[in-house]
């Protein structure tokens, strides 16, 4: 599919949400909470494995969702962003480079069997060429005009895309675990961050550009931090509006605001467009979201459950598609 959703979305429960899985993520921390002393017969650490699907089942049975959509990344430090901003996630690679003979690759090799486990159940995935999966889920909430959106994630680069209209768009936050998630709403992210609500998605990502993000090899505008931030956007309305009235001298801007902006002149232009989600992310998806009451291929899981001694999460994902799936 392109980057819009298809129609027949729009006819499948729409009372209930839409939920968008930030699946790399959700491994991510799923690997570095279990130990890897969770293996197959044949060595192979699968604690992503497992711990990733006991989450999706758990998201399936806590939020009972319309669809779910489990979002990957096709790329994860895409070009585009790269040409803007050589910075954007450098350090990244310069670890792994760095760390590469002392930290041995045990994820990798279980994204796989995720994928495999995926399918088997009937579960859709979606990616597009040369993006990221917060750039595949700012696509597919953007398009969505008929539920809800819980986009399911750990990374606070989400929070851009909280919203009212034309559906609510909600980030269910697991930086501290499942146990913790956090609903956050335009109502929630506007007061804990100081920004005003009527925009609370938008303001977000600008002031995450103005801010920076060295996590991301965000340089950000020496001297402003998350609070100055935060007032300039609210005072101004936007990053455009702030630019505008300190290149224009406004006697809003004081002087070494203005003197600062100059500075990150180069940065600014750039940094809106490498912060904020590519919401005409061309997507390709493996279904339309929804959420089979039984496994698509039930041998298959079965198999593969044995295969990657999986042991009871396949059949907590089995019984949890039985519970919301339709």
């Amino acid at each position: 599919m392109g980057a819009a959703a298809p129609s027949s979305w729009q006819a499948v429960r729409v009372t209930a949400p839409l939920a968008l899985l930030d699946s790399a993520g959700l491994y991510f921390r799923s690997f570095y909470a279990l130990p890897d002393s969770m293996t197959a017969p044949d060595g192979t650490p699968v604690n992503a494995v497992r711990g990733f699907v006991d989450t999706v089942a758990r998201i399936l049975v806590d939020r009972r969702p319309g669809r779910l959509v489990a979002c990957l990344d096709a790329d994860w430090r895409p070009q585009f962003r790269v040409d803007l901003l050589p910075s954007y996630k450098a350090h990244r690679v310069a670890d792994a480079e760095e760390n590469a003979e002392e930290v041995p690759d045990t994820l990798t090799p279980q994204v796989p069997i995720i994928l495999d486990v995926l399918a088997a159940a009937g579960l859709t995935t979606a990616e597009a060429d040369g993006y990221e999966a917060d750039d595949v889920i700012g696509a597919l909430a953007h398009h969505e005009t008929a539920a809800p959106v819980e986009v399911v994630t750990g990374d606070r680069d989400l929070f851009q895309l909280v919203r009212d209209e034309p559906t609510p768009t909600s980030v269910i936050y697991v930086g501290k675990g499942w146990a913790k998630a956090e609903v956050l709403t335009p109502t929630e992210i506007a007061e804990r961050y100081g920004v005003p609500r009527a925009q609370a998605g938008a303001a977000y990502a600008d002031m995450a550009a103005l801010r920076g993000d060295p996590s991301d090899g965000l340089p950000g505008v020496a001297g402003i931090g998350e609070k100055t931030a935060a007032k300039l956007i609210t005072q101004f309305g936007s990053l455009d509006a702030l630019l505008t009235a300190a290149n224009g001298s406004s006697k809003d801007v004081p002087l070494k605001m203005r003197l600062k902006l100059a500075d990150a002149a180069d940065y600014l232009a750039v940094a809106p467009t490498v912060v904020r989600v590519a919401v005409d992310a061309p997507v390709k998806s493996t279904g339309d979201g929804s959420i089979p009451a039984s496994p698509a291929n039930p041998a298959e899981l079965t198999r593969l459950a044995e295969q990657w001694n999986l042991g009871r999460s396949t059949d907590r994902l089995v019984d949890a598609l039985a519970a919301v799936g339709s």
